[in-house]
């Protein structure tokens, strides 16, 4: 049976927010280099970065420059050194692929996972948000926002990164819409009222958290 909890946590967040349609992006390789850019930094910051490709942010584009250059175009994602050449090495394994999100896409989950685990700079966060979000696999994303809303409320998922994803995928349907449209609700209300310091007045979740009275 799933959870009636996780439903109605969804249930709750989705009629207060709407469906945010999120992640920005308006390419499969827009979301990956957003989703690699954004590691330690603002996403105002990101969006400086990728306003500086113009409209030449493709994986061609990108596959043809040093990590000199690249770095010089992605400096203000903050850590641009180390993101270029993250970025320039999951280029070049979409490239095997031949750059199709659809045959990526194809290809069996736990396969595509263990690839973009292995490659430099892309931990389970960042190799998810992709998965989902690039390249529609049914995968929740764990992010600090989710560990905390696990924590307040609570819900017993555990408290490390695999067991709070595997607590949400099985007792959720199996669905990338899903997934994609939770995690972004998580995160919004993460922002507004789930902060460090909770702003609980006004929460949606504010009959069910076992922490509204937080000062």
């Amino acid at each position: 049976m799933k959870s009636k909890n996780l439903l109605k946590i969804y249930e709750r967040l989705l009629n207060h927010y709407g469906d945010p349609r999120w992640w920005p992006g308006d390419t499969p390789y827009e979301v990956i280099t957003g989703a690699v850019l954004t590691q330690n930094t603002a996403w105002n910051n990101v969006q400086k970065a990728l306003a500086n490709f113009g409209d030449k942010l493709t994986p061609q584009y990108v596959a043809a420059l040093n990590a000199e250059e690249l770095a010089a175009i992605i400096r203000p994602a903050g850590f641009y050194n180390q993101k270029a050449d993250y970025l320039l090495e999951i280029t070049h394994w979409f490239k095997r692929y031949g750059y199709d999100a659809r045959a990526v896409s194809e290809l069996p989950l736990r396969q595509t996972r263990a690839e973009l685990l292995a490659l430099r700079g892309i931990g389970r966060e960042t190799a998810d948000a992709i998965l989902l979000y690039a390249f529609g696999f049914p995968t929740f994303v764990v992010d600090a926002y989710t560990m905390r809303l696990i924590e307040r409320l609570p819900l017993p998922a555990g408290r490390d990164y695999e067991s709070v994803k595997a607590y949400f995928e099985q007792n959720l349907p199996n669905e990338a819409a899903l997934f994609n449209t939770y995690h972004a609700l998580i995160v919004l209300n993460g922002k507004k009222h789930c902060r460090k310091k909770p702003l609980c007045a006004g929460c949606p979740l504010g009959q069910i958290c076992a922490e509204q009275d937080h000062k």
